[in-house]
């Protein structure tokens, strides 16, 4: 007699496995030895363990002790426990995958073409690694392949995950509008309002890419096209890792520019990549425009100061389109200066936000929000400030013009000094006491834009305020998910690379709307639910770790099932 399993696939793919108790006969008829099923014990993952541990343990009571030690096991009935690796936080982003649709859009785009059906699971593979323990693709391979249980996919080579990476980059625009479609109509999102804003990442490399031709949204054009001759469509040559105004404070090394789409609660709906050169004003109108093919309602784009130009404004109002744009405080523009100076009582909206709202003729509405907290907060650092100036130019009058000079152009050098820096008529250096004063009156305000007539004051200061939700997904993808350092040179492995953190992103912050927990926090927990493998006489099979309660609330809040006590079990 012996431990069988046999299998049935559904009409969905699906495998069911069936656990038997066997016996071979010996036919006189057909002089062949034929299978005969004893007992059936039901489904793999519903099998109840009592009954077999009480069959064996009769069965036990039968036998000496010595045969039973001399089969070699060094555990209860000869089984020996050979690993154990992490099942939980795969399980649950792998179930989360499959509720959004992710992996069946992936099989529909890859039945079409020549691709293995695996590559998604590859696909899949690497977003949780990105989420769970973020490494470089090779490792990433070693990962699946010795360190968790990735279903369907028990390892994979490190060319692998290049090929699917190269193909998850070839169907961006059809997977997202996908993923969006899905996901918004399980969570039935709001996207009446749109946040967008962008970020740079930096490459520890000696020098940038080499230039080529790429159209307006910053897409190569053709890569074997001299500098000295621009393709069709060509709007200029640049790498794609290349020199820029850094968000890092790292102007000394090639970078890339990423932005980011977020609904009002949080979840990144898309992701681009351009050359590290690539000035934030123009961006927002590629964005609009790719967003303009989803067939979305009407959306209002919330943006930070840097997407505030005329050009900017007209193209998100096309079609009935709005916009919440924060405006530049010190840009001396006429329509800044007359909302800042105008005169009226504030509204008070929490304990840290008041607004008032300003209206210049028959145009765009200003909205002035203040936060009393941060106006503390920037005075202090105002005086810190002026303290280091006075302290640096105390007793210059005494210097050398070329010694005061060349202080000078040290200041000149920080923005956060040189602002209160004023130069006499004489050439001697003081503190400028005006503009204190009118720093001072700026204090803890930012200055809005739009277009929208219906909007409350309140609701623009608080909508806008919701713009921290993309820096927190910025937050979250440098330090949780490891957007950096990228180890990857090529301009389409980057690209794919952001990808993969945009896909793990989405589904983190899925798990922390829907559990109200943090991401490291659920992580954490799941990551404690492992999957031990165990041999002996009758096979091979894998046995979950008992969930605990905090592990089952997780599973729980998202209807996540609960994974089986035997997982699957093979015989000899």
């Amino acid at each position: 007699m012996f431990m069988r399993t046999s299998s049935r696939r559904n009409k969905d793919g699906s495998v069911v496995r069936y656990l038997q108790l066997a016996h071979n006969e010996w036919d006189p008829g057909t002089k062949s030895a034929k299978m005969r099923v004893l007992y059936n014990f039901g489904r793999t993952d519903q099998v109840d363990r009592a009954a077999i541990e009480r069959l064996i343990a009769s069965l036990t009571k039968t036998l000496d002790p010595d045969p039973v030690a001399a089969q070699g096991g060094d555990g209860p009935a000869g089984l020996a426990f050979e690993s154990s690796r992490p099942l939980g936080g795969a399980w649950v982003l792998d179930h989360l995958w499959s509720q959004l649709g992710i992996g069946k859009a992936m099989g529909k785009l890859l039945a079409g073409g020549r691709r293995e059906p695996v590559t998604e699971r590859v696909c899949f593979a690497l977003v949780a690694n990105r989420a769970l323990a973020p490494s470089s693709k090779l490792a990433a391979a070693s990962w699946v392949g010795a360190d968790v249980h990735i279903p369907g996919l028990p390892e994979v080579s490190d060319d692998a995950c290049y090929r699917a990476m190269d193909w998850l980059l070839s169907v961006e625009d059809t997977l997202a509008k996908t993923v969006y479609d899905n996901v918004a109509d399980l969570l039935n999102l709001e996207v009446d309002l749109l946040f967008f804003d962008t970020t740079s990442i930096y490459f520890e490399t000696e020098s940038a890419d080499e230039p080529v031709w790429r159209d307006q949204t910053g897409q190569r054009l053709d890569e074997d096209a001299g500098a000295e001759t621009a393709p069709a469509g060509a709007v200029k040559a640049t790498g794609f890792r290349t020199y820029g105004k850094s968000k890092d404070h790292r102007e000394d090394l090639p970078q890339v520019v990423i932005g980011m789409a977020v609904t009002r609660t949080g979840i990144p709906v898309r992701v681009w990549s351009w050359p590290g050169n690539t000035a934030d004003s123009a961006l927002i109108r590629q964005v609009k425009d790719d967003m303009a093919q989803w067939n979305l309602g009407k959306v209002v784009w919330v943006a930070d100061r840097g997407f505030t130009s005329a050009e900017n404004r007209r193209y998100l109002q096309r079609a009935g389109g709005g916009y919440i744009l924060g405006e530049k405080l010190r840009s001396g523009s006429a329509e800044a200066t007359a909302a800042l100076s105008r005169q009226g009582r504030y509204q008070e909206v929490t304990g840290n936000l008041r607004v008032k709202e300003v209206r210049l003729g028959d145009g765009d509405r200003f909205v002035i929000a203040h936060n009393p907290d941060q106006a503390v907060r920037d005075a202090a650092i105002r005086a810190e400030l002026v303290a280091r100036l006075q302290e640096m130019i105390a007793g210059t009058d005494k210097l050398s013009v070329t010694k005061r000079a060349q202080l000078r152009g040290v200041i000149s050098t920080k923005p956060g000094l040189n602002r209160y820096l004023r130069v006499s008529a004489g050439g001697l250096l003081r503190v400028d006491r005006a503009a204190i004063t009118a720093e001072a009156k700026l204090d803890g305000k930012y200055l809005l834009r739009t277009n929208e007539p219906t909007l409350s004051a309140e609701d623009l200061a608080l909508g806008y305020k919701q713009l921290l939700e993309v820096e927190r997904g910025w937050r979250d993808m440098k330090q949780i998910l490891n957007l950096r350092p990228v180890h990857h040179r090529l301009e389409d492995c980057i690209r794919a690379h952001v990808i993969l953190c945009w896909l793990a992103l989405l589904l983190i912050r899925i798990i922390e709307t829907t559990t109200t927990q943090t991401w490291t926090g659920v992580r954490a927990e799941m990551q404690r639910l492992h999957l031990g493998q165990f041999t002996g006489p009758a096979g091979t099979y894998r046995q979950t770790t008992t969930p605990t309660t905090a592990q089952r609330q997780i599973l729980t809040a998202l209807q996540v099932p609960t994974p089986p006590r035997i997982l699957d079990l093979t015989t000899p």
